[in-house]
């Protein structure tokens, strides 16, 4: 059985990383049994959630993951989509990772309060020693990838207008369907999921998830998206208690 390495829920959401998020509702698209553990990402081969050992061999990054199912276990992702409509999946989730991702790194990582009240609580089991250190570097780290993004050299406004830009790319794809690219949920559609949920979590409150919000199909969607995969996780109550 595959073995699904990842931080575990929190944060109003079944699963903590939207990336682990992204693979898990990938395996669950492929039927394949799994089961998750939960690991911190230097234990992973590079250095980053999720990886997966599946039979001994240990694949690292949602992408080759996603490979790595299609090749071992024939199932293809984009099944329906032609040559033009798998182009476009491609380009948006690549728009959805290195865009919209970094987004929600700001909200999360950068704002001191939603720092305080959720990743801080990452390092709670550190020796009180060294646990404020730990917190100050990692979210140095975090601020600085989310600089080298690009978003993070913009006035706070600036880049939830260009996150938003993304945003509205995404509502108009999706348009009145059920899945961005038709009936039919394709391998970018977990990546979409994942990164709005992770955005529109009650959890945390920010500019970028009010931005979110204004987009009524977005947030019928990750609604949709949520009872199809975890249908176990009471999203609605999630919000409620927010």
């Amino acid at each position: 059985m595959i073995t699904l390495f990842g931080l575990g829920a929190g944060f109003g959401l079944p699963e903590i990383s939207p990336f682990v998020t992204k693979t898990e509702v990938q395996l669950k698209m492929a039927g394949l049994a799994y089961r998750k553990q939960r690991a911190m990402p230097p234990a992973s081969p590079k250095g980053q959630l999720p990886f997966i050992d599946d039979g001994g061999a240990l694949i690292a990054d949602s992408t080759f993951i996603r490979a790595h199912i299609e090749r071992k276990y024939g199932f293809d992702f984009d099944a329906g989509l032609d040559v033009h409509a798998r182009a476009q999946a491609w380009a948006f989730e690549r728009m959805i990772e290195h865009h919209l991702y970094f987004a929600l790194v700001g909200a999360r990582w950068v704002d001191p309060a939603n720092f305080a009240k959720g990743p801080a609580h990452f390092f709670d089991g550190v020796p009180a020693d060294r646990r404020e250190k730990l917190r100050e570097d990692a979210q140095f780290r975090v601020a600085e990838n989310y600089l080298i993004s690009g978003l993070g050299r913009h006035a706070p406004d600036e880049d939830i207008d260009l996150a938003a830009r993304s945003l509205r790319a995404l509502s108009v794809q999706l348009g009145d369907r059920r899945y961005l690219m038709g009936d039919r949920a394709c391998g970018t559609d977990a990546t979409a999921f994942a990164i709005i949920a992770g955005i529109l979590t009650p959890f945390f409150d920010s500019e970028l998830r009010r931005r979110t919000e204004g987009f009524g199909n977005l947030v019928a969607y990750v609604d949709r998206m949520m009872a199809q995969f975890y249908p176990e996780f009471d999203w609605s109550r999630a919000a409620e208690a927010a």
